[in-house]
């Protein structure tokens, strides 16, 4: 186990506050082992609450009710802070008006995890009004896998991913393998298909094929209802946008849109995708490192989602800008490539950077080991990139 100390960070200064914390992100992502740290760094087990709706134990408490009745029989008319853990809150029917009741009724702590981007919508939103705060939980960045996996290195990350769970048979390429198609199954199954009683299962699973062989380049809804119209598929651009949204709420995929720099608007067509882990895709997709540029890019696009910045992807006239990643405002442009082996590589991944007319920093990521920086423009090793603790 690692301490995963980037989010324990965000989490602290809430520690103890009238503020449910909310925990989300992909399925065996970590969230579980994320309350455990929590719990041993607050303590007090006396009055401390654990239930993980997954396991069968807790299947009793699986409504509003039958929850409240639960903790009121454990709190009782104590006047002591009582914490509460609450992992896979959303198995739990009408799950929002216990916690908020928790919050009303004793003087709670309380921490809540779930599976999809929509926990937070509708009624929860009404009922707490500003008395939550939520943190979204990535797999592991690669400063975290090399801490967890000693003697592995960048070559492992970019075969393996970042699934914590994998730390416990890496030997094993194989079993990695099928974990992590495991996963995959869990996540399509129970998060997307089940969630959104989607019924064309097979559907759903060519639209995630399509996402897995194209990502990091950008398409439309409309061009992947073009590509199964070739083959002999019907399937509308609704359909195929509502699919993935689904895949977004399960945090199976990210959508970054496009920005117009020079504009500053964003555009409404031909957005990117990004999966969760790019693990995950080796597994599923298949080993393809003949499109190692492509898995680069979504290794930085996670990253940059990890350390809390907005990104979108910049378009400049004709040319792209691979990220523009922003936090307070305050905007940093990243070109990702694999190897800048001549002149022509190079003048095209710093030419884009150049056209920008502002002096915001500007990056170019590679694996080239050589410093290539000019014109104010940093090259960065993308290895260097990700352990690096820089803070814009």
């Amino acid at each position: 186990m690692i301490k995963r100390e980037s989010y324990m960070e965000q989490i602290r200064p809430f520690i103890g506050k009238d503020i449910v914390k909310v925990i989300t992100g992909l399925r065996r992502s970590g969230k579980s082992v994320l309350l455990d740290l929590l719990r041993a760094e607050i303590g007090d087990e006396k009055h401390s609450i654990y239930l993980n709706f997954e396991s069968r134990k807790n299947a009793q408490y699986k409504s509003a009710d039958a929850l409240y009745d639960f903790i009121l029989q454990q709190v009782g008319d104590s006047r002591e802070k009582w914490t509460l853990f609450f992992d896979e809150i959303q198995e739990v029917e009408k799950w929002e008006e216990a916690i908020n009741s928790f919050r009303v009724d004793f003087d709670a702590d309380i921490y809540i995890t779930g599976s999809n981007a929509k926990l937070l919508s509708g009624e929860l939103a009404t009922l707490l009004a500003g008395r939550y705060v939520q943190f979204v939980l990535y797999p592991l960045s690669y400063k975290e896998f090399i801490e967890l996996n000693k003697g592995k290195n960048f070559s492992d990350y970019l075969r393996l991913g970042g699934m914590p769970f994998i730390s416990n048979i890496i030997a094993d390429e194989q079993a990695v393998s099928l974990y992590l198609e495991d996963v995959y199954n869990s996540v399509v199954l129970k998060d997307v298909v089940k969630r959104h009683n989607i019924r064309d299962v097979d559907l759903l699973e060519r639209i995630i094929g399509y996402v897995l062989a194209n990502i990091s380049q950008t398409f439309s809804a409309t061009s992947i209802a073009k590509y199964f119209k070739s083959e002999q598929r019907n399937v509308s651009p609704d359909t195929v946008l509502n699919y993935l949204k689904a895949c977004e709420e399960a945090y199976l995929f990210y959508k970054i849109r496009r920005q117009d720099i020079r504009g500053k608007k964003m555009l409404a067509v031909a957005e990117k995708y990004f999966v969760a882990d790019h693990g995950l895709r080796e597994a599923v997709y298949g080993r393809h490192m003949e499109d190692i540029g492509q898995v680069l890019e979504n290794i930085v696009c996670l990253e940059l989602l990890r350390r809390g910045y907005t990104v979108t992807v910049g378009s400049l006239e004709k040319e792209e800008i691979d990220f523009i990643a922003r936090k307070n405002n305050e905007p940093i442009y990243i070109q990702v490539a694999y190897l800048m082996p001549d002149k022509a590589t190079q003048a095209r991944e710093f030419g884009n950077l150049l056209k920008i007319e502002d002096n915001y920093p500007k990056y170019v990521v590679t694996m080239d080991e050589i410093d290539m920086s000019q014109n104010g423009i940093r090259h960065w090793n993308i290895k260097d990139f990700l352990l690096d603790d820089w803070r814009f």
